[in-house]
């Protein structure tokens, strides 16, 4: 079964195939053969479509704004994308280079994941929200009581919460710096910040340097979800 087969059986007719190919591309596959023409411009165009897509799913759903961008942040988030893809069996159908195909880029959850919003962008661009509502509806709405049920009945930290908000985009960063630590050794007060990709995003104070990350972190989890 190929990329044709698999488009007609999910009811899908393309006019522009060149982009379907381009949006199955890595750029180890394009620089092998000396083209530009890889999947990463599509992949931005997919993660917008994505988080359309699913905030228009989730709105419905009768949650307070920060349980949306949790609930978002679940469904949308590195890993998940990786297994919908595999779901799909879209994976199979990446063009790798031999170097990254010979190290197991198939498997590796950044490569298929970047393939599939690749795919949803070229979609999009192509036949409109109509064709990728076809795609999603099967590997995400399932998925979406659930989910709901989870982020309602759990209370997460705020650590947590914030991960997992940074964790939807694989290439951000999250660290904890202590800012200052003042007041007698029995009873200290310690600052920390809460730093997104070298930006400082949340800055809290605590009587542990665990109750200030915890402090920073839902100061930087406030602004997030605004």
């Amino acid at each position: 079964m190929d990329i044709h087969n698999f488009l007609t059986a999910q009811g899908i007719k393309v006019d522009h195939f060149e982009l379907i190919e381009q949006a199955l591309t890595h750029s180890s596959y394009a620089n092998e053969h000396g083209s530009k023409a890889d999947n990463e411009r599509l992949e931005f165009m997919g993660d917008a479509v994505l988080q359309l897509w699913s905030s228009a799913q989730i709105y419905p759903l009768n949650l307070s704004e920060g349980q949306m961008t949790r609930l978002r942040s679940q469904l949308v988030c590195e890993s998940a994308l990786a297994n919908y893809s595999r779901q799909l069996g879209l994976n199979q159908y990446i063009r790798l280079g031999k170097g990254e195909e010979h190290s197991g880029g198939r498997e590796k959850d950044a490569i298929i994941a970047d393939a599939l919003e690749a795919f949803l962008g070229a979609l999009f661009l192509d036949q409109g929200m109509l064709a990728v509502d076809l795609i999603l509806r099967q590997v995400i709405t399932p998925h979406l009581q659930q989910a709901k049920e989870i982020v309602q009945g759990v209370q997460l930290d705020y650590k947590t919460r914030l991960q997992e908000v940074v964790q939807a985009d694989s290439r951000r960063s999250l660290v904890y710096q202590l800012v200052s630590e003042k007041g007698p050794s029995n009873a200290p007060t310690f600052m920390m910040n809460a730093v997104v990709d070298g930006l400082v995003l949340g800055t809290g104070s605590g009587g542990s340097k665990k109750a200030a990350e915890q402090a920073a972190a839902k100061n930087a989890f406030e602004k997030l979800a605004k």
